[in-house]
């Protein structure tokens, strides 16, 4: 006589609890993903325009020439930003594609001279938002024309 085998697997009323119990736990996550990924947009957005700065600052000092970091459209950082060859033609030293949902604030354009100051008597400071976001971030060049960024807004 043989003995039957015990069933394997899971049956399915067993799947369907799990499914119901991981899509609420997701649900629940969902919110705090959502802000936390606005938050790290925001930082990459403020590093990225830091780095711009840093390297129109370097470029001036090595070229020993004027170099100046603009928006890509009048006005509209958030629409990305270049740094022109300041040998002048068409030729981009460095350019930053749009940044999608977030808010950047600043000067027409930041000017740096062959010394690394800044041209012109006002310090540029650039308020940095993204949608979903709880925190703004600063971006101010200071009066030697080297960039500090904050976790606050300007």
């Amino acid at each position: 006589m043989v003995t039957p085998r015990p069933p394997r697997g899971v049956t399915l009323l067993e799947l369907i609890a799990v499914l119901a119990i991981l899509a609420i736990l997701a649900g629940l996550a969902m919110p705090s993903f959502t802000g936390f990924s606005a938050n790290m947009r925001v930082r990459s957005v403020a590093s990225d325009l830091h780095a711009s700065l840093s390297r129109a600052r370097s470029e001036a000092i090595k070229r020993n020439a004027e170099v100046t970091l603009a928006p890509a459209s009048l006005g509209r950082w958030q629409d990305g930003w270049r740094i022109p060859d300041p040998s002048g033609g068409t030729q981009v030293l460095d350019a930053h594609p749009a940044v999608p949902k977030a808010t950047v604030s600043g000067p027409d354009r930041v000017t740096f001279l062959p010394n690394g100051r800044i041209k012109g008597t006002s310090l540029p400071s650039f308020d940095i938002f993204v949608t979903g976001a709880s925190a703004h971030r600063c971006i101010r060049v200071d009066l030697g024309g080297r960039p500090n960024q904050s976790s606050t807004s300007c």
